[in-house]
């Protein structure tokens, strides 16, 4: 049946364009889905509107700090409005990158006997504060980071953050610290992290509970470099397949089925034990026999070219229909 849903967008974090576009093409979704679309840019009337529109849900577009920080998930909870997405208990816990590897081990020690448990494997990595830097004089423990990752490359980046934002591989000790600098522009804490070198690969997971799935993956191949900012907003810089091409993914005594399961399995092990509800998508690398996560997205991107939308059609689900399903889910919640 028809809804009235205020689609939330913009905000004043880095990822704000992304978050337009996401919005924009949500709203244009739904409508066409027969429902009554409030597009809202998240500003200091948001509540007012909220509390005075009459809205039966609300679906989450924003990206970056203010969208995926558990800030609006608190403010809808205290709204009593129900809304698509995860917990702002959820959002808080993993906005932090370098928190989700331990987040994901103790949910394996409460759960034993859960099927995919100890699918999901981590780069090595090390995470530290700007104050260290600045008070405590960090800058000069930098020759560390071989003891700790091993050899280089390794990626900098900042531990909160999507879109790739001041994500960096540095291929020596030299570059470091620039790439520290640059970390720190978008956030107060820094993520020093094993460089995995393989296919990027985004896997959209649905659902709560046994209703959880996922969706076909995505194969990311960039004409150069990685799958950073500039390719997230120049889509002549990038290829995608869903599923991933059989020659991406089969090496060695691994076969394209078995790369497939290990890939869902991961994918399906960190969306239930991170807590994610309704939607996520886990980005992570395969290299050639096991796959690496990076990081988890819990408003994933929405826009025309981006990779949830991209793996609901190659899974034979229209955009609409998936809305709909959320949505559905979000308001009998």
């Amino acid at each position: 049946m028809p809804y009235k849903i205020a689609v939330l967008m913009g905000g004043s974090s880095f990822e704000r364009e992304f978050s337009l576009e996401s919005g924009r093409h949500v709203t244009n979704t739904l409508r066409a889905r027969g429902h009554e679309v409030l597009p809202l840019d998240t500003d200091s009337n948001l509540v007012e509107t909220l509390r005075t529109q009459n809205i039966d849900a609300v679906y989450i577009a924003l990206h970056g700090k203010g969208g995926e920080d558990g800030t609006i998930q608190a403010l809808l909870e205290y709204l009593n409005i129900p809304f698509v997405g995860s917990s702002s208990q959820v959002a808080r816990m993993f906005w932090n990158k370098s928190s989700l590897p331990h987040a994901v081990r103790a949910f394996r020690e409460r759960e034993c006997d859960y099927p995919e448990r100890g699918a999901a494997r981590w780069p090595l990595s090390v995470s530290l504060p700007a104050v260290a830097f600045k008070d405590m004089g960090a800058a000069k423990a930098l020759d560390l980071i071989p003891a700790h990752l091993g050899c280089f490359p390794v990626a900098i980046k900042p531990a909160r953050g999507g879109s790739a934002m001041g994500v960096n591989c540095v291929e020596s000790q030299e570059g470091v610290g620039a790439a520290i600098m640059d970390a720190f522009s978008f956030d107060s804490a820094v993520l020093i992290e094993q460089w995995i070198e393989g296919v990027e690969i985004a896997v959209g997971v649905v659902g709560n509970g046994d209703t959880v799935r996922a969706l076909p993956p995505v194969e990311i191949t960039p004409k150069r470099g990685f799958f950073d900012t500039a390719a997230r907003q120049d889509f002549d810089l990038i290829d995608f397949y869903s599923p991933p091409r059989p020659e991406s993914l089969a090496g060695g005594k691994v076969m394209q089925d078995e790369a497939l399961q290990a890939i869902e399995l991961t994918a399906l092990e960190v969306h239930k034990a991170l807590g994610c509800r309704d939607i996520s998508r886990i980005d992570m690398v395969w290299n050639g026999s096991m796959p690496f996560v990076l990081e988890v997205n819990i408003s994933p991107g929405m826009t025309e070219h981006s990779l949830l939308p991209m793996a609901t059609a190659a899974s034979g689900v229209s955009l609409g229909e998936l809305l709909d399903e959320l949505l559905e889910t979000a308001i009998k919640r």
